[in-house]
């Protein structure tokens, strides 16, 4: 696609940057310029060059009214972008603006586009071929948004080379066309001229990309769809706006000259980094006015203050009414207003003051726990806060520590208290100097000086109260002699009454002695012993022995103080040392002597050790450190206990008389030679029986029964007559005079119910014993199917059978219950025999 008038693409170059043709017409100065250029100007092109200072010498600002050129400050003038230029002429302004003088100039300039040659018409009978470039090619162009016509406006034309040829109709499609917005653009089916309808808004639509095409009438398309690119350009009809009509910014109240406040932001919806869009920013008032305290910055919108002086407590809020002008801030510009809020953060730059210089109150003496003051401050930082927060210090009058100040956080007051209590016989008055500062630290401010605290008098009065005695000091301490009998005197406690400053008429009394020693003068508060003080006393810490004193007056009121009796040690105890000593000889051969001395150091060690002479055979002393000693064996000693005589002395002399009892042991720690037997001296090993000892003797024990068991089967064996016949028939007779059944008696041969009790009562007996000695035996004699009692081995047989009452046929079964009532009688006369000649 080409222009109509536009000359071939590389032509048009040659052209352009060799032979391009400037033609500058000056008529009078600052009024037009005349430019005579090509119709078609590709971007950063030189169009042509003006002589500025002809105009205003030395201006600081050059400004172009179209965007589509761009003045260097040489006056040379330069397309932004592409542009075509119709057979009309084109005009712009230049605007100079002066620095020294703020004169501003104006320069009109007017290009008007070279004629080119019309183009041939189409006839489909010219077949003569003639070589051209083609010119179905993409060329931009542009449409003014918000122009007003007339309408409809030429926009450009597109052309086909197959136009030579044939009979070609041309159409065109996308947005602006059968896409929203509708019907915006139109082309001409037969020449190629395309058409704008109405006026377009930059701010809605950039550009419209629409497709050309060619075709013939019989539908045939001998070129491709043509991309048509309509660039809207941009006019200055949008003011720029600040996004937020209302905005607060804080800063600290004191701070310094150029301190950042905040950045205000503007924005324009024309078209950006354009003339149209460069935004310029002023402060047009300041509420309040006076003084000036912030600026900004015009290009960037950032506020700053201007002065140190921003003081909150004068004002605390500031609003600077703003402007933000378009094109470069020139008095043409669109422009916008809005307001800002500054609202100043506080600083502790006001310290607190007293509202009063000095103070007066009175307080009752002895009383505490009780406010007698509040103090009120003024501060002028905000309320509420570490600013203006009071804290409260005494500084002078309080070495007692009787008062105390604290804040009160609801009122802010200083609250005096009393926390111990005030005598008036000591001081009538007491004069406090209070100081006052805030909870945060000051910030010093730019025009003044660091303060100084704040300070006031509190004078206190203290009025007299009728008090009871005063035990003063509470603990008193006493000397007294270690060992002092009882029955001595001792000075004792003594209170006074303040109002009379001596002790008349006071009664004392005992609160605490735990070990009674001694009772008190209720009239004078003195002491007398009832024992003899003993310094070792396990009721005496650090030599001291206290007693609670109470003192009352005469109307009950008491006052308690503590005695103390400091006990001087006497040298009454002689060195202590434990009686039993362990030597073990297989890990050494000597034992260490600690003794003890119940006495303070000065009656204490060094000791001095003796041996009695009777000792000195076997045993040695070996005197060590003065604290200690070694005695150690002359020789290896027998493993028993022996008793050593010693003396030992302590530094005054003090002697006594101990018997050691020394064992001796093989042992490895001296716990293992202790024993609990009665005599010392009989030491005997622990036996300790293994399992094989042990079942000896069971083994031991088992066999002394069965030879027991087997005398006593005898005995009765002999005793026991025969009650049966030797010749009963199938009887198998066996005799058997032995301890007990022979081996060929099996379970075949007795025919017994299995009752372990009844077998035991019946096989068993015992040989009588009548007068001296064993007068007869009994035996058993085991048959088959029954028992014989035989006495002789002879005649007079008493049978089972005849005791029954049956006859000899059937004799190889007999009840359990026969038997038992055959033998039981029998064996129970001669069991009790048996047992009797046993216990004989």
């Amino acid at each position: 696609m080409a222009v109509a008038s536009a000359a071939p693409g590389s032509i048009f170059c040659k052209q352009l940057l060799f032979s391009l043709l400037v033609s500058i017409l000056l008529c009078d100065a600052c009024q037009k310029i005349y430019l005579r250029v090509p119709s078609h100007l590709q971007a950063e092109t030189l169009v042509g060059k003006v002589n500025l200072e002809e105009c205003l010498k030395s201006p600081s600002l050059i400004l172009s009214s179209d965007p589509a050129f761009r003045i260097l400050d040489d006056g040379s003038i330069y397309t932004t972008r592409d542009l075509i230029l119709s057979s009309e002429r084109k005009s712009f302004s230049i605007f100079l603006s002066g620095s020294e003088r703020h004169e501003q100039q104006e320069i009109k300039v007017v290009l008007s586009a070279r004629e080119n040659k019309a183009p041939k018409k189409r006839h489909t009978k010219d077949t003569a071929l003639k070589r051209s470039k083609r010119r179905w090619a993409p060329i931009p162009a542009s449409l003014m948004e918000n122009s007003l016509g007339p309408f409809p406006q030429h926009v450009q034309q597109i052309q086909s080379d197959a136009a030579q040829n044939y009979t070609i109709f041309y159409s065109i499609s996308g947005p602006g066309v059968d896409k929203e917005p509708f019907n915006l653009f139109y082309i001409e089916k037969d020449t190629g001229d395309i058409f704008c309808t109405r006026s377009i808004d930059r701010e809605k639509y950039e550009q419209f990309a629409l497709y050309g095409y060619a075709t013939t009438a019989d539908g045939y398309a001998p070129e491709y769809p043509l991309p048509l690119i309509i660039k809207i350009e941009d006019d200055n009809d949008n003011a720029p706006y600040f996004e937020h009509k209302m905005t607060i910014f804080t800063v600290p109240e004191n701070c310094r000259s150029g301190t950042s406040v905040g950045q205000v932001t503007a924005t324009d919806l024309d078209e950006p980094d354009t003339l149209h869009t460069r935004l310029k920013y002023k402060i047009l008032q300041q509420i309040p006015d006076h003084p000036k305290h912030f600026s900004i910055h015009p290009d960037t919108g950032v506020i700053t203050t201007t002065t140190p002086f921003l003081d909150r407590e004068k004002c605390d809020t500031y609003q600077l009414i703003m402007e933000v002008r378009d094109m470069g801030g020139q008095p043409f510009g669109l422009f916008n207003t809005g307001t800002i809020t500054i609202s100043l953060e506080d600083e502790n730059d006001n310290p607190p003051s007293f509202t009063e210089t000095s103070y007066i109150t009175e307080v009752e003496e002895n009383r505490i726990d009780v406010e007698i003051l509040r103090m009120k401050v003024q501060d002028q930082d905000l309320p509420n806060t570490p600013h203006s927060k009071a804290v409260y210090t005494i500084l002078q009058g309080n070495e007692n520590g009787n008062f105390k100040i604290s804040t009160d956080p609801n009122t802010n007051e200083g609250v005096l208290c009393v926390v111990k209590p005030l005598n008036y016989e000591v001081n009538r008055q007491v004069i406090l100097k209070v100081g006052v500062v805030n909870e945060a630290q000051f910030s010093k401010a730019a025009n003044s000086q660091t303060p100084t605290m704040c300070t006031t008098t509190v004078t206190v009065k203290i009025i007299d109260n009728d008090e009871g005695p005063e035990c003063h000091p509470p603990v008193k301490v006493i000397q007294s002699q270690d060992g002092l009998p009882a029955g001595q005197e001792l000075l004792g406690y003594k209170a006074l009454d303040p109002e009379t400053a001596s002790g008349e008429g006071l009664r004392y009394q005992k609160l605490g002695d735990e070990d009674h020693w001694f009772e008190i003068n209720e009239h004078t508060g003195d002491l007398r012993t009832l024992k003899v003080l003993d310094r070792e006393s396990k009721f005496v810490k650090n030599n001291q022995y206290n007693i609670s004193v109470v003192a009352v007056d005469a109307v009950g009121r008491s006052c308690t103080g503590t005695l103390v009796v400091h006990l001087d040690d006497y040298n009454d105890h002689p060195p202590q040392i434990d009686k039993e000593v362990t030597i073990c000889q297989n890990n050494e051969d000597f034992a260490v002597l600690e003794p003890v001395d119940p006495d303070g150091p000065e009656n204490g060690p060094p000791f001095q050790f003796f041996l009695d002479n009777s000792a000195s055979k076997n045993w040695k002393l070996e005197q060590k450190d003065g604290k200690t000693a070694i005695l150690r064996q002359r020789q290896n000693l027998d493993y028993n206990s022996y008793s050593v005589p010693i003396q030992i002395k302590d530094r005054h002399g003090l002697v006594a008389t101990h018997v050691l009892t020394v064992r001796v042991c093989d042992c490895s720690t001296p716990s293992e030679c202790r024993t609990n037997d009665k005599s010392a001296r009989d030491v005997r090993p622990n036996v300790i029986l293994g399992r094989w000892a042990i079942l000896a003797m069971v083994l031991g024990s088992v066999l002394l029964l069965c030879i027991l068991f087997t005398c006593f089967c005898v005995t009765a064996k002999r005793t026991v007559k025969k009650c049966f016949p030797e010749d009963i028939a199938q009887q198998n007779l066996i005799v058997s005079n032995t301890e007990g059944p022979g081996e060929e008696v099996t379970e075949a041969n007795i025919r017994l119910p299995m009752q372990t009790s009844n077998i035991c009562d019946t096989s068993m007996s015992v040989g009588t014993v009548g007068g001296q000695g064993i007068k007869t035996q009994q035996s058993f004699e085991m048959v088959k199917g029954g028992y014989t009692l035989d006495p002789n081995k002879g005649g007079g047989h008493q049978t089972l059978e005849s005791v029954k009452g049956v006859g000899q046929g059937d004799t190889s079964r007999y009840a359990y219950t026969d038997w038992q009532s055959f033998t039981q009688p029998r064996l129970g006369e001669e069991s009790i025999r048996g047992h009797t000649l046993i216990k004989n």
